[in-house]
């Protein structure tokens, strides 16, 4: 601690301080989720940059581990990292995840093979780059909780969070004006922020929690990390073709994956019931206002991870080529017709965190997840090819239904926990997060593929035929695995060419030709399969919407730990009277708060 205050002449009891950390975290989160998604965006500049073929549908692996790699590196050691921050000192091991993101994004920009080799790189790479944004998310938002007092917290962290989550769709724009100059500047772009990130965390951050030293519970870190990993592998093989199925859920191999996952996540569960110091604390979850505000969080992240996904191939590969746009001008557009999504979001975060820290979360967070389901609802009954005036204000009402959600539930599963746990309390509540994310891409992806593989095989051998291409020819290219149509639509690629083959174009007349290397012909072919997957999709999400609405609704009135206000009462408001405190017992009620705070006395049996 003295080394670290003699880096710098911060005075943490400045009112200036919290907002000097809220302005650094939220540059870290933003970092950390950009990533995610500027890859998705530039993954057809990718695939043409390392000379990857998008349509062997072995290449599925590599490419869903580009993107998901990233977050399963996060799920699996975000808690651990959260317990390292509580053990010994959040702001030091936030500052490590800065030099672990900034130095992976400098070696993600200089691959220099290609074909598998080169993915193999990127994905390993990416790995590595997660773990430094799971340094970074595990403790950004106990470092962000230490600094503001209670009656703007909820404020804080919905801007933090909600610039988070932007980022994800920011991240779109970024990466399809970025990587059409050169792939690799998609994680250039990173380095001179992290360097700056880095170096101003280190000299202005201070540490304002006391830290416990305990063991390590290597034990549950292996059982967790094996558990996900192999849940996670299960997922990227479920959504590949296995014999004459159109995924691979009911594959040995898939099937043994998802049994040893599950298997080592039950070992865990009975490790850490028996562990003194846990990686997971389990008795976090009899907070009533913590398990019901993960259980949401879980939820939430399942309903609309895959949503992303889902709204790039519909962009991508369908609707911007229907309406005259080249395969090679859709990442950018599709990034930018996302962008009321993103507004909604960073208009609403703020606000309904600020009105969380003097009403509660459970009205807002319940509410916004209705709201959510409602515009699922909404892309449901859009037609494949929509009006763009509907689609966009659908979107915009969603981005303010998840920030009407996020904020205020993030700030009151923060507000529950003792000062001691907020690190790993956080780290549980983003490591089911994030594994929500992941597993929503699979029910997604494995949900849309079911969807084509109903009527593809029909649609596309018809639509061949139709012009020009012999019968045989025209049903073997009708079984094409529908998981390679949809990730070629997923990287706004042109297939037919590709399937046909030249020799078989080359006998075809001149205006079928035409007809069926245009940018017209499969986007039109694949939008009546598509919409019956998409729907299907979208019916499981407004299901986990409304699940998520009711465990938001359980998680009772509004609860601040006594510790975790208790430590905060030296800091002051704007003017400069001491934070009060509820009824003796060191609970920081909110100013302007109506209705009672539930206080540590309730910890043993909240609600």
């Amino acid at each position: 601690m003295p080394a670290l205050q003699a880096r710098g002449t911060v005075d943490t009891r400045s009112p200036s301080y919290k907002w000097l950390v809220l302005s650094n975290t939220t540059l870290a989160v933003l970092l950390a989720t950009l990533d995610g998604s500027i890859t998705i965006i530039a993954m057809p500049d990718i695939f043409r940059g390392i000379r990857l073929d998008p349509l062997q549908s072995s290449n599925s692996f590599y490419l869903l581990w580009m993107v998901l790699g990233y977050l399963i590196v996060s799920s699996v050691l975000i808690v651990s990292l959260g317990r390292l921050g509580d053990m010994f000192g959040r702001v030091r091991i936030y500052n490590i995840g800065f030099i672990i993101y900034t130095v992976a994004s400098l070696l993600l920009a200089v691959d220099w093979m290609t074909g598998q080799a080169g993915a193999m790189y990127l994905v390993v790479l990416r790995l590595v780059q997660g773990v430094g944004g799971a340094f970074l998310l595990a403790n950004s938002a106990p470092i962000l909780a230490d600094a503001f007092p209670a009656n703007q917290r909820g404020m804080a962290l919905g801007i933090n969070n909600i610039v988070g989550v932007s980022g994800m769709f920011i991240g779109l724009v970024v990466g399809g004006l970025l990587a059409p100059i050169d792939w690799r500047l998609v994680f250039l772009i990173s380095v001179p922020v992290g360097l700056f990130g880095t170096v101003w965390a280190y000299l202005k951050l201070q540490e304002l929690s006391t830290p416990h030293r305990a063991r390590v519970d290597w034990l549950g870190n292996v059982t967790f990390a094996v558990g996900l990993i192999l849940i996670m592998i299960s997922i990227t093989y479920g959504i590949r073709p296995y014999g004459h199925d159109a995924t691979g859920w009911t594959s040995p191999r898939v099937l043994a994956l998802l049994g040893a996952g599950v298997a080592s996540l039950i070992a865990f569960v009975w490790i850490e019931s028996r562990q003194a110091d846990p990686m997971f604390r389990l008795r976090l979850l009899r907070i009533r206002a913590f398990s019901f505000g993960t259980l949401s969080t879980f939820l939430a992240g399942v309903s609309r991870g895959g949503l992303m996904f889902m709204l790039i191939i519909w962009l991508q590969g369908i609707w911007l080529p229907q309406h005259g746009v080249d395969f090679t001008q859709t990442p950018l557009l599709a990034g930018l017709y996302m962008l009321p999504l993103t507004v909604g979001m960073l208009c609403a975060g703020p606000t309904f965190g600020y009105l969380s820290d003097r009403y509660g979360a459970r009205l807002f967070a319940t509410g916004g997840m209705l709201v959510t389901a409602l515009c699922f609802v909404g892309l449901w009954l859009l037609p494949t090819n929509f009006n763009y005036v509907l689609f966009a204000a659908i979107l915009l009402v969603m981005g303010v239904a998840f920030g009407m959600f996020a904020s205020p539930n993030r700030a009151a599963v923060i507000n529950s926990l003792p000062l001691a746990d907020r690190g790993a309390g956080s780290g549980m509540n983003q490591t089911f997060q994030n594994s929500a994310q992941v597993l929503s891409v699979g029910v997604f992806f494995s949900l849309m593929i079911v969807g084509l593989s109903t009527s593809l095989p029909h649609t596309l051998s018809a639509g061949l035929a139709a012009h020009g291409v012999k019968a045989a020819r025209a049903a073997q290219i009708g079984r094409t695995p529908a998981v390679s149509v949809l990730f070629a639509a997923f990287l706004g690629y042109n297939p037919i060419q590709h399937l046909v083959g030249a020799h078989v174009l080359g006998a075809l007349s001149l205006h079928n030709r035409a007809v069926l290397t245009g940018r017209a012909f499969f986007p039109a072919l694949i939008s009546g399969p598509f919409r019956t997957g998409l729907q299907t999709a979208f019916g499981f999400a407004i299901v986990a919407c409304l699940v998520a609405a009711a465990a938001s609704l359980m998680r009772g009135g509004r609860y601040v730990d006594a510790d975790g206000a208790a430590a905060r009462t030296h800091a002051t408001d704007r003017t400069g009277a001491p934070e009060p405190t509820a009824g003796g017992a060191g609970v920081a009620e909110p100013v302007g708060a109506t209705g009672p705070v539930r206080t540590q006395a309730a910890r043993a049996a909240p609600g």
